[in-house]
């Protein structure tokens, strides 16, 4: 006697639409684990290995271990999309981070829309003798016409969506500067540690980190509690935050760090 066995078959409308909404997910967080992916979609892990094998099939994103992620250079906001984000924290950030540098300093000035906003404050307060060293183009762009201090710009392979230099020529051409200062960018902080977008960029932070006592990151309240695709440093190895975020926020994302390491970007004023 056979013996049939039947299967559900779930309609090809269903799956289009689960797909759909994974790679919305995966394009606002730009990075989530299999984990959370199964979380938010209410699927199993085998159903969701399918889902992600699909749409990196079809080179809508990137398998990693552990998870998926939108291709970084493509998908990645454009600087220009993320400019006018969180403006107002941007520029709290920004006056406060104005206050550490000094006339005669040399400082890096990293990627990012939050470290371009510090390139903005110096346009209308300029320090005098100050020598800015950066990968940021738009920051080079910026601060070139200011009479009062010098730019250069390091080497590297030019990403046009990031509108940075990186790779391994951008680190090495860190060995030929000593800095008093450097002011980075990362996509998120947990209380683990930061966060940032791709393995490159990691990298060259992490050189940064190593030959600068006085670095640092530049978050605002926004990305708390947010992960990117690569893990960048613990707490521990971090010398210093500027952020928006309140002490009462950062204690309950589990982000504990001493007065010497953080800077409250509210407690320094709004005007320069």
């Amino acid at each position: 006697m056979e013996h049939t066995v039947c299967t559900l078959k779930v309609p090809l409308h269903i799956v289009k639409a689960r797909r759909e909404q994974l790679a919305e997910l995966l394009q606002r967080n730009r990075f989530l684990s299999l984990a959370e992916l199964c979380k938010q979609l209410d699927v199993s892990v085998a159903t969701a290995r399918r889902d992600l094998a699909v749409l990196e099939r079809d080179n809508v994103i990137t398998r990693t271990w552990g998870g998926a992620l939108v291709d970084y250079n493509q998908r990645f906001p454009s600087f220009r999309e993320r400019q006018f984000k969180a403006h107002t924290a941007k520029r709290q950030i920004a006056l406060a981070a104005l206050r550490l540098i000094k006339p005669g300093m040399v400082c890096f000035f990293d990627s990012g829309s939050t470290v371009y906003a510090i390139a903005e404050a110096l346009t209308v307060k300029p320090v005098a003798g100050l020598r800015v060293v950066t990968n940021n183009l738009p920051v080079a762009d910026m601060l070139s016409d200011l009479k009062e201090l010098h730019v250069e710009v390091i080497a590297g392979q030019y990403l046009a969506r990031q509108s940075i230099l990186m790779g391994e020529q951008a680190r090495r051409s860190l060995r030929l500067w000593n800095f008093d200062l450097a002011f980075l960018s990362a996509e998120g902080m947990t209380q683990a540690g930061l966060w940032n977008s791709q393995a490159d960029v990691v990298k060259f932070q992490r050189a940064i980190v190593e030959r600068i006592l006085r670095a640092y990151f530049c978050l605002d309240a926004s990305k708390l509690e947010h992960e990117a695709a690569e893990f960048l440093l613990p707490w521990t190895a971090i010398p210093g935050l500027i952020t928006n975020a309140t002490p009462e926020r950062l204690k309950a994302a589990g982000i504990h760090l001493s007065r010497k390491q953080i800077i409250h970007a509210r407690s320094m004023g709004t005007s320069a």
